[in-house]
């Protein structure tokens, strides 16, 4: 499903003018007209709030499917972390913040090397 249809749909189902629609999650509704044509994209960060009233979280919005799939083991792991104190759930993350790095650097770096 496309990133216009995925905006269109939750707000048409709960009934809401582009506008209305554009009050509940920040942008100007001509930038929410612009997203719902597809002439626009949000950013990376879209500095946007996904409205309780459309009981769907910001990522089902901005991404497809594919995209925000996360493997069952990792979701039970990442689960488990919820039970962490505040120290080890510092320590989780600044492990994972390095994994991530580590994994970023070395796809850049056989990016680079492939363009060469």
């Amino acid at each position: 499903m496309s990133f216009p249809t995925r905006l269109a749909q939750p707000r048409k189902q709960q009934r809401l003018s582009e506008r209305r629609f554009a009050d509940l999650v920040g942008p100007h509704v001509n930038q929410i007209k612009r997203h719902e044509t597809g002439d626009a994209r949000p950013p990376p960060d879209p500095p946007v709030n996904s409205p309780p009233a459309l009981h769907i979280g910001l990522d089902a919005l901005v991404f497809e499917e594919p995209d925000r799939g996360v493997d069952p083991d990792l979701r039970r792991q990442f689960e488990a972390l919820c039970q962490f104190t505040p120290q080890e759930s510092a320590s989780a993350r600044t492990v994972l913040e390095a994994l991530i790095l580590r994994h970023t650097a070395a796809k850049l770096s056989r990016k680079s090397t492939d363009a060469a």
